[in-house]
């Protein structure tokens, strides 16, 4: 049994009784050294694991669920430390005690108390790209919605309304993380004392890396081949009309679209979903079911929608694409327009920072200034996360730190032809960490370091101001002592 504290002795208010369904987002990367979490890093890529939803109706069967853990009015439950652990089995991470889970947790709690007193803000577009995002990717992990709902238990609707307050936590825990630290900096100085603190046995081993930008022109095809693909679409939408022929056959043996290809072009959509093209998505739910769309002309080409069924704000549409195919005089105009580019470059007229801003046509670089992203978010990369034309690029070339490559064709991961210029921002041998080649680095952890020593103060300086529960199974968890200050420890 769990006990509910004295309302008068805390700041809690009436805590909730019922415990509620919800689903643990992990516990945020903004907590400092002493809090921080070895499997950090896993959870966030982890974070929202689809098995860990349906483990919450699951997973109850054989965890006994109570409230082991209260911060103020926040409330922490013994089935979300069993669901972080199995977030972290699932993502190949080492399961972690749940004394180390419940401190984070209680940290991110507290982060999350201060931040509604301090109003830290957090919008609701934030919450629901971040949702967007998370429901895109576990889609694309189980293959379609339906698979998603199988395994997770219940509809994409209700995964959206149970990721909406761990995700909103998680951003104003971070927005409070962010507020404290503004304006702490690092000298060279103490990255220098920083560094020479690390047991040179611990120093990190680097695999051969590259940082690498590039800037990305795509060629426009010529009216003609435009024309073509248009006229080809319609042809497609006769036959279908006419009943001569069905359109996941066509989709199937001439759509351009590789993710719906096999499928017979068939996508499920929901309409507040984001990361569809919105001509696309708007064409799309003008239609009835069973109509067929007009030509509508994408980013990604043209196309036409076919409405199989809809239910709301949900439907099933098949579609087929046409990409213009770019012949060798438009890909001729986009090597010279990025060779006059490279010169003013190589000649150092303009940064590579402007010209990617002045003149790339990738979406991302915006985002990453040029600059392509690994797995993990860092821009260290290895060979192996390069795409085949960029290794057959950096084979030839042969290209050494602060080179340009020549511009060279290749086709993008959504099988559209482009043009770029590789830039290689620094390029590293297989070696010990140190200061000259991994300055930024290191800088950045002693940065990060100095960060957490100024947040346990201020962590410190707060504790004994909320009001703090601590189940009595987690009694011996020596990293908890410091909460003991206004604990209250349940019985059992």
């Amino acid at each position: 049994m769990w006990v509910l504290p004295p309302t008068a002795n805390h700041n809690a208010g009436n805590v909730l009784l019922k415990p509620p369904r919800r689903v643990l987002k992990g516990v945020n990367e903004c907590i400092f050294d002493r809090f921080r979490f070895p499997f950090m890093k896993k959870m966030l890529i982890a974070a929202f694991a689809l098995l860990s939803v349906s483990a919450v109706s699951a997973q109850q069967k054989v965890v006994a669920d109570k409230i082991v853990g209260i911060v103020g009015d926040k409330i922490i439950l013994k089935s979300e430390i069993f669901i972080a652990n199995e977030d972290i089995k699932r993502s190949g991470g080492q399961e972690q005690d749940g004394c180390t889970i419940l401190d984070g947790m209680l940290v991110q709690k507290a982060l999350v108390l201060q931040a509604e007193k301090d109003s830290i803000p957090v919008t609701e577009e934030e919450i629901d790209a971040e949702i967007d995002q998370k429901i895109r990717y576990f889609i694309q992990q189980y293959g379609s919605k339906e698979a998603l709902e199988q395994i997770a238990g219940r509809s994409v609707y209700q995964m959206r309304d149970e990721f909406r307050q761990p995700i909103k936590e998680q951003r104003m825990a971070q927005g409070m993380r962010n507020k404290i630290v503004e304006g702490i900096k690092i000298t060279p100085t103490e990255v220098k004392e920083y560094y020479d603190k690390i047991p040179k046995d611990s120093l990190l081993y680097y695999e051969s890396e590259l940082q690498i930008g590039q800037i990305v022109i795509y060629p426009k095809a010529s009216r003609d081949i435009e024309l073509l693909a248009i006229e080809e679409l319609n042809g497609y939408k006769t036959d279908v009309e006419s009943g001569r022929k069905k359109f996941e056959t066509l989709a199937s043996l001439y759509s351009d679209d590789p993710g719906s290809k096999d499928k017979g072009g068939m996508y499920q959509i929901n309409k507040q979903e984001k990361q569809w093209d919105p001509v696309f998505l708007n064409a799309a739910f003008r239609l009835k079911d069973g109509q067929i769309s007009p030509v509508v002309k994408t980013k990604f080409g043209y196309h036409i929608i076919q409405m199989v069924s809809r239910n709301g704000d949900d439907a099933v549409i098949r579609h087929i694409l046409r990409i213009p195919q770019i012949t060798e005089p438009e890909s001729a105009q986009a090597i010279v327009k990025l060779d006059s580019i490279r010169q003013l470059l190589v000649s150092g007229a303009i940064p590579f920072g402007v010209a990617v801003d002045k003149y790339s046509e990738d979406e991302t670089a915006k985002f990453t200034a040029g600059i392509l992203m690994g797995r993990d978010g860092s821009n260290y990369l290895k060979i192996d996360e390069l795409d085949k034309e960029m290794v057959l690029l950096l084979k030839k070339a042969n290209l050494g730190s602060g080179q340009y490559s020549q511009p060279t064709v290749f086709t993008d991961e959504r099988g559209k032809k482009a043009v770029r210029i590789v830039y290689i921002i620094s390029k590293s041998e297989p070696h010990r960490e140190n200061l000259k080649d991994d300055y930024n680095r290191i800088a950045q952890r002693a940065l990060e370091h100095k960060k957490n020593k100024a947040l346990q103060v201020w962590f410190q300086a707060r504790i004994s101001t909320y009001y703090i529960m601590i189940d009595g199974d987690y009694r011996d968890c020596g990293n908890l002592s410091k909460w003991q200050t206004r604990q209250f420890t349940s019985t059992n």
